[in-house]
């Protein structure tokens, strides 16, 4: 048995390595592009829901874009308990730019809704009865802080390759002893599950985006129906890119100087977080479920547990093989972590990092089968 799984565990990572698109060399990025003088035009639309703490930083971040085109902002006030609006107002107006800003107060969510989508389509409608030119529409979240040149580049990269979407999964915020251990492990999961390389190829069915940071080529949004087809939509970002891939080539990739604000801070947040969409992603299957559970347990339970219990039984062979499958782990996760800034020993924590994301998955099918459903900024949706 020692020699079974240390050697499946050893065999999984060495096919991660070779021939899953080389997710782990985190290499996928914005590349300087030149724009032009032409730009086309840009619409913004930010759903936001209680985020006075944030909205500042991250609105004044897009209202100083270099960007040489027209840009219009498009703050949705998802009928928050704070003064997310008046915030926002003000940092518009603090740097002489409220011209550039529309502030719409959201309607309560009806029934057939998340809230984010529903307020993302609020958006939508004001914004396209008030500019019928722009070519571009630029979702994002109100606790993102972008770099100076972020939109820019992405209307670079979509006007240079002919793509319907760019994304940018944005650099989450790490403050706390959980965002450390799980956070960047997050993004390496991520792109193992999504590689980005592959979802960029316009000839492979896999499709990603990160909700964050999303350009949209107008025209192609208006080809799938705009966002009412994904009104329920708890992965809202990549059903949204599965439909625009469909019709047309996408991007993903990792930025490095657009960053989240907000940090996670608490394991019960992440908890959270990820037991919202986790067994969504498997698709409500126990057979997925099964499935992920015996795959993860191979591949980031394993290597630790059976170099232990080969030290035990004095087996030799097994517990190299178990000792390498850990050692390739960590090894594939050091772009990732030096991404955020961490030594490649942070790699030998994946299989902890792993067996948490494990319980939360599990978790999340526990709350679907109890009809708890997800809960998320006050909501829970079935």
């Amino acid at each position: 048995m020692l020699w079974v799984i240390s050697g499946l565990s050893l065999v999984a990572w060495l096919y991660l390595w070779l021939f899953r698109g080389g997710f782990w060399r985190a290499d996928q990025r914005l590349e300087a592009i030149e724009l032009g003088a032409n730009a086309p035009g840009v619409m913004v639309i930010i759903p936001a829901r209680d985020e006075a703490d944030v909205i500042t930083e991250s609105l004044t971040s897009l209202l100083k874009q270099d960007y040489p085109g027209p840009l219009s902002i498009f703050l949705v006030d998802d009928n928050s308990s704070d003064d997310t609006a008046a915030i926002g107002k003000i940092a518009a107006e603090k740097v002489d730019m409220s011209n550039s800003l529309t502030l719409i107060s959201g309607a309560s969510l009806p029934p057939g809704w998340v809230g984010k989508m529903w307020a993302v389509q609020q958006g939508l409608d004001v914004a396209m009865s008030k500019d019928q030119s722009s070519e571009y529409i630029f979702f994002t979240d109100a606790d993102i802080h972008h770099s100076e040149s972020n939109l820019r580049q992405l209307v670079a990269k979509a006007n240079s390759d002919q793509l319907d979407m760019v994304s940018l999964m944005v650099k989450l915020k790490c403050v706390s002893f959980w965002d450390w251990l799980l956070i960047p492990a997050f993004v390496f999961f991520f792109q193992k599950l999504f590689p980005f390389s592959i979802v960029n190829k316009p000839d492979s069915r896999l499709a990603a985006a990160a909700g964050g940071c999303m350009l949209i080529r107008r025209t192609a949004l208006d080809k799938i129906g705009g966002v009412v087809s994904l009104k329920s939509a708890i992965i809202d970002d990549c059903a949204l890119a599965r439909a625009l891939k469909n019709s047309g080539p996408i991007w993903l990739g990792l930025s490095e100087d657009t960053e989240s604000i907000r940090a996670y801070n608490q394991l019960g947040t992440i908890w959270q977080m990820v037991t919202r969409s986790a067994f969504e992603q498997l698709s409500n299957s126990f057979i997925m479920l099964c499935i992920t559970v015996i795959g993860m347990m191979l591949i980031y339970l394993a290597p630790p547990a059976m170099m232990q219990l080969s030290l035990l039984w004095d087996a030799t062979i097994p517990m190299l093989m178990a000792g390498a499958a850990w050692a390739l782990m960590a090894f594939l996760s050091t772009p990732t972590f030096r991404l955020y800034g961490l030594s490649p020993v942070y790699g030998l924590l994946l299989p902890i990092a792993g067996l948490l994301y494990l319980l939360m998955t599990i978790d999340s099918a526990r709350r679907y089968w109890l009809r708890k459903g997800g809960y998320w900024k006050g909501r829970t949706y079935s």
